[in-house]
């Protein structure tokens, strides 16, 4: 279900781009109500955010720098991130933030759909005879597991890089296997520098922009990983 979980936080980033269907109004409704609410995502909130991320990365107003900057780290700091995340420290400040929403008029609207989702889940799996699904194979991975794969693949992304307008110099390129897709990063999302040069350009071409980029020369082989378990050594390695 973590991996379950990672799959829906990369169509809701396609559909943060505007990038999962042509229609934007059809977009726009399966990404908010089909997988961000499901997912205890506030989509609108997330595409600001994200977007903000995309103009300058590790600039002043970038959303996600505490989540990949100061890196490579001690192994020790690295484990008890890892750690934290892993018995839910990390999804607890994510739910709290969805739960504090309430108290907001602004936001929440927005969190109100996100809680009929979870309660229709919640239910159809209660009537169903199955009550403990929801909180064992849904809300739970989300809280702990999804948080440890988030983490890996955002430092994957940007672990160590530096603000600059040359994205080989913000983004990283990992080389693509099986059971990283399988597991961390399904839908072409590992090709991340491509996306990063090209925001415009939907997941499934990003392994061709990705080849024309190296065929022009503008990814050299020696900006490459060889493997992500070949750069989180070298991200626990400071």
């Amino acid at each position: 279900m973590c991996r379950a979980h990672a799959r829906f936080a990369i169509l809701g980033h396609e559909a943060a781009h505007r990038l999962l269907f042509p229609n934007r109004r059809v977009n726009d409704w399966v990404g908010a109500w089909l997988i961000a609410y499901p997912s205890f995502v506030p989509i609108d909130a997330y595409r600001r955010g994200h977007m903000a991320h995309h103009k300058e990365e590790f600039g002043p107003n970038e959303p996600d720098r505490a989540l990949y900057s100061g890196y490579p780290v001690p192994s020790a700091s690295w484990r008890r991130k890892l750690t934290r995340d892993a018995l839910g420290n990390s999804g607890w400040k994510n739910l709290k933030g969805l739960l504090f929403a309430f108290r907001s008029p602004q936001a929440r609207p927005i969190a109100l759909r996100i809680a009929v989702w979870q309660l229709a889940l919640f239910t159809a799996f209660a009537l169903a005879g199955y009550p403990l699904v929801w909180p064992l194979l849904w809300l739970a991975p989300w809280m702990t597991g999804w948080r440890v794969i988030n983490r890996l693949r955002a430092i994957a992304e940007h672990g160590g890089m530096q603000q600059s307008a040359d994205r080989r110099l913000t983004t990283h390129h990992v080389r693509q296997g099986f059971w990283a897709r399988f597991w961390m990063v399904p839908f072409n999302t590992g090709w991340h520098l491509a996306h990063h040069v090209d925001i415009g350009v939907p997941f499934a071409h990003l392994p061709r922009l990705h080849r024309e980029l190296a065929e022009a020369g503008w990814i050299a082989a020696d900006l490459e990983y060889p493997s992500y378990r070949a750069f989180w050594r070298r991200a626990s390695a400071g």
